[in-house]
């Protein structure tokens, strides 16, 4: 994938992180400020925390990519320093291990 679009997808994902983590915390904003005696509403919350947690991961991923674009070290695996193949990278813009090194890490992360 070219580095300009590429760039130009991460921007719009980023535009789109931070649209989504706007509108959920507008939606609730009991939100990270919860209470434990919430009872039942506490799954629900629970499940908005976990969703904005979610989506705050992704955007710092988004955000290391765009970083990467700048350093001219985007598309090259953070840990062994290979190409990330050009399909992984259509699929997934933010991705920053090629696929060898995603799969030992999520071994040792299970």
């Amino acid at each position: 994938m070219a580095l300009d679009t590429a760039r130009k997808r991460l921007d719009e994902m980023l535009a789109d992180l931070e649209r989504s983590i706007t509108a959920v915390q507008e939606e609730h904003p009991e939100a990270e400020h919860h209470t434990a005696d919430a009872g039942a509403s506490l799954s629900d919350t629970d499940r908005v925390d976990a969703a904005l947690a979610a989506l705050r991961r992704q955007r710092a991923e988004v955000l290391a990519a765009l970083a990467r674009a700048h350093e001219g070290t985007y598309g090259k695996c953070v840990d062994c320093g290979l190409g990330i193949p050009e399909g992984r990278l259509e699929a997934r813009p933010e991705a920053s291990r090629c696929v060898a090194c995603q799969g030992k890490r999520d071994r040792l992360h299970r």
